[in-house]
């Protein structure tokens, strides 16, 4: 296990007004603003490392299978570039406290996100944790254990197998 910089916590790319779509560029950049400009600056360089050291396929023979646990701002920066979207879409593509994201690289073939922000794996009280208090699919409503505390924190799963079907 390693700890590494490119997996923290940052924002990784700060869109311009053009880029955003007109009925929502007033809401996105208000959210962005609340981020120091250190942080939004420095994204920009770590997010494009992480996506030079977490994405694409292998080389040689050997099937691999990475685990990253990240934040939630990297999770979406990750699917968003599988799913060949505009830089500024990991905006809205909220990701839950230790969900499971599984996004497969294979040779000749484009990204496929195979699993997206998946919970089955936490007991019921721990699901939705982390997200936003919006409406949740029935039976999901936000239950907190009585004085647990809330961390932030996502786990993506990025498998390269150069032999998938």
């Amino acid at each position: 296990m390693r700890v590494s910089e490119i997996a923290g916590d940052y924002v990784p790319y700060m869109p311009g007004r053009e880029e955003l779509p007109p009925e929502s560029a007033d809401y996105l950049l208000r959210f962005l603003d609340q981020f120091p400009a250190e942080e939004r600056e420095r994204g920009t360089g770590l997010a494009r490392e992480a996506l030079e050291r977490f994405t694409g396929s292998v080389q040689g023979d050997e099937t691999r299978h990475e685990l990253v646990v990240t934040h939630n701002f990297l999770v979406g920066w990750l699917v968003r570039a599988a799913q060949d979207a505009p830089k500024w879409r990991w905006l809205g593509l909220n990701h839950c406290n230790a969900a499971l994201t599984v996004i497969r690289y294979a040779p000749g073939r484009p990204s496929s996100v195979l699993i997206y922000n998946d919970m089955g794996h936490l007991p019921v009280e721990l699901r939705w944790t982390g997200f936003p208090s919006e409406p949740r699919p029935p039976g999901q409503e936000l239950r907190r254990p009585e004085g647990q505390v809330q961390h932030r924190r996502s786990v993506l799963i990025l498998p390269g197998d150069p032999h998938a079907a």
